[in-house]
């Protein structure tokens, strides 16, 4: 009973009325909407007193998995039926790795309350963030004496809410940035989160360096004299899980001037294959590039040791495979938000001829 009564004076006292929905009549007509140059998921308009967000359920289209209405706390006049969210947030809980590398690289981490999965963050955090633990089973009691503002965590699909998480009153922002089409369809959703936390135009900014960036290298990409083919990842158990055709990186092998074996595929997620279809598929690529996770480089021997078919990977055989190890860089951190970077390490493992390229960031070459 003490901890019960504990639980909910924390919920008093954080006082989470900012997530509740304040029904209104609907204004969305009268605002100017904000063009968005790539991502398909959100639309945001902005009116006198407030933005109103709307995020597309890219599960089932036509629908809103979520919408927002971002204003000041002192605001007390009619706003449409969304979630209110008091803007600039000042004690954000971020479940994803993804969005707290954001955060403290647009200079917000004083706002970070509380973070999930702590031990796969790579980003250098300041001291004072409660870790609530397992993003799947957090610290309920923890999460609520943070009294954060704004919980953010990734949708998925048939997911059934949130639990208990969904339940103590904290609003929450659903991250499907993951899901757009495009690499920087995606990076775009970075305006949005530079609205929610007070940094707009150097998300604004930020943006636009990416964008430029990315159409640059493209462009370079473009006028390859080669397009070599591909071969993603590698085993997991019995599975190899390669990029879907649709997917970012789907999208980033084309625009490096790669050829996919997997292009025409229209998944936009991962893809579920046997290893004798990736065989088929790709076995005879010059070029294999895959992910790992370990404290130190691969080797060719470990590479073998893992499945013996290994060796009948033409790429393998003659050498060419370059390896990410997820260990030991910001790959899953830095990349949604910066896919000019990853780009420029897929033209320069392409294309070698091209010399105007930053060294490698995320990959390499596999040694001996």
């Amino acid at each position: 009973m003490k901890s019960l009564l504990a639980s909910l004076l924390l919920l008093l006292i954080c006082s989470c009325q900012s997530g509740k929905r304040q029904a209104s009549h609907d204004t969305s007509a009268s605002g100017d909407t904000i063009r968005m140059k790539y991502s398909r998921l959100l639309t945001i308009v902005r009116h006198d007193h407030y933005t109103l967000v709307h995020i597309a359920n890219p599960w089932r289209k036509g629908t809103i998995l979520h919408s927002y209405v971002l204003t000041d706390s002192s605001y007390h006049g009619d706003l449409p039926d969304a979630t209110r969210l008091n803007i600039p947030l000042r004690r954000m809980a971020l479940f994803s790795t993804v969005q707290t590398s954001l955060m403290v690289d647009l200079g917000r981490s004083s706002s970070i309350a509380a973070v999930a999965d702590r031990k796969y963050i790579k980003t250098p955090l300041p001291e004072g963030i409660a870790d609530v633990g397992d993003s799947m089973n957090p610290d309920i009691e923890r999460l609520m004496s943070t009294c954060a503002d704004a919980l953010f965590v990734s949708p998925f699909q048939n997911s059934g809410g949130y639990g208990k998480v969904g339940e103590i009153g904290i609003p929450v922002v659903e991250c499907a940035d993951y899901m757009e089409p495009s690499p920087l369809a995606r990076a775009e959703w970075i305006r949005f989160y530079g609205m929610l936390v007070g940094a707009e135009q150097k998300a604004e900014e930020w943006f636009q360096h990416v964008d430029s960036s990315y159409q640059s290298l493209k462009s370079i990409a473009a006028k390859a004299s080669s397009h070599p083919k591909v071969n993603m990842d590698k085993m997991t158990g019995n599975v190899w899980y390669v990029p879907g055709g649709k997917s970012t990186i789907g999208h980033m092998i084309s625009d490096a001037g790669i050829r996919y074996p997997f292009a025409d595929d229209q998944s936009a997620g991962s893809l579920s294959l046997s290893l004798e279809s990736v065989m088929e598929h790709a076995a005879d690529a010059p070029l294999w590039l895959f992910r790992y996770d370990q404290p130190h480089d691969i080797t060719y021997a470990e590479l073998a040791s893992e499945h013996r078919a290994y060796n009948l990977f033409d790429a393998f055989r003659h050498r060419n495979c370059y390896g990410c190890n997820v260990m030991t860089t910001r790959f899953y951190e830095e990349t949604p938000f910066r896919p000019d970077l990853l780009l420029n390490d897929f033209i320069v493992m392409a294309h070698p001829e091209i010399d105007q390229l930053q060294p490698l960031r995320y990959f390499k070459k596999v040694r001996e």
